[in-house]
């Protein structure tokens, strides 16, 4: 199995918006988002290295398990991140047990293929959403039994949810469920620090300058309405309707193709 000392040579990205790279780019220009980023830091050390993105937006974790692990199987990574359960979390009916099931099996799945596979834990969403208070418990039960899942695994864990700068409001989008262009670049360094990949550190945990720029008014009165107007009224309705923001959506990226392609494609 590759390590430090030996480069990897197939990166397979499992997972939802956040791996897509929501918040990171936009549908003119392309998406680029923390898997991405991740890629760029790995060639550096790994020149043949080649890439795939089969994550999709509003996926849950049973459907990353379902549609996503076996063509990540196909394409047998030395290197395979996996990423889900924060849409379950977002839903009326969540079981943390479920969840961590489905990101289990995969990690069983991908390791006995013989990939090293490295997730995450999740930050303290209330702490960003406010209104969000009730998922605190979830988010809580939710990395509890990712570390145990990824323990039993032998699975990398970047714990981005340990530290206050993860919810420091520079790091993340207008919409507050994704983070934004230096928030993706922060869960790239966590996740390669928790590689330790040549050249990483832990300075990604470091808080931010207080340099006046951390966006105004996010938990005043009229900041919530706003928010809630232009992205929660939204979310709720495609929930009531019982659509996805991926539906017809695929992976941006199915196939190993080397990290130089993404040169010039807004990615």
């Amino acid at each position: 199995m590759p390590g430090t000392d030996r480069p990897y040579l197939r990166y397979v990205a499992l997972g939802d918006s956040q791996t897509e790279g929501l918040g990171d780019g936009d549908e003119i220009v392309g998406l680029r988002g923390w898997a991405d980023r991740l890629a760029e830091q790995l060639v550096r050390h790994s020149p043949d290295l080649h890439y795939a993105n089969l994550a999709v937006r509003g996926r849950l974790a049973g459907q990353v398990h379902a549609e996503q692990l076996a063509p990540a199987l196909d394409l047998r990574p030395d290197l395979a991140t996996v990423v889900a359960g924060v849409n379950d979390l977002l839903r009326p009916r969540f079981d943390a047990d479920e969840v961590a099931g489905h990101l289990e099996a995969m990690f069983a799945a991908l390791t006995a293929q013989g990939a090293r596979v490295a997730t995450l834990t999740f930050p303290d969403m209330t702490r960003i959403i406010p209104i969000a208070r009730p998922l605190g418990s979830r988010i809580t039960a939710l990395n509890s039994r990712v570390r145990h899942a990824a323990r039993r695994h032998g699975v990398v864990v970047a714990e981005t949810g340990h530290h206050p700068v993860v919810t420091d409001p520079r790091l993340w989008s207008a919409d507050r469920l994704h983070a934004g262009p230096l928030g993706h670049q922060r869960i790239a360094a966590a996740v390669a620090h928790a590689l330790a990949l040549p050249g990483s550190d832990d300075s990604w945990t470091h808080a931010l300058p207080l340099d006046g720029s951390s966006p105004a008014g996010w938990h005043a009165v009229p900041g919530e309405l706003r928010w809630a107007a232009a992205f929660l009224g939204p979310w709720l309705g495609r929930r009531l309707r019982g659509r996805s923001s991926g539906d017809g959506r695929t992976a941006k990226r199915p196939d190993l193709l080397p990290v130089r392609t993404m040169a010039g494609t807004g990615q």
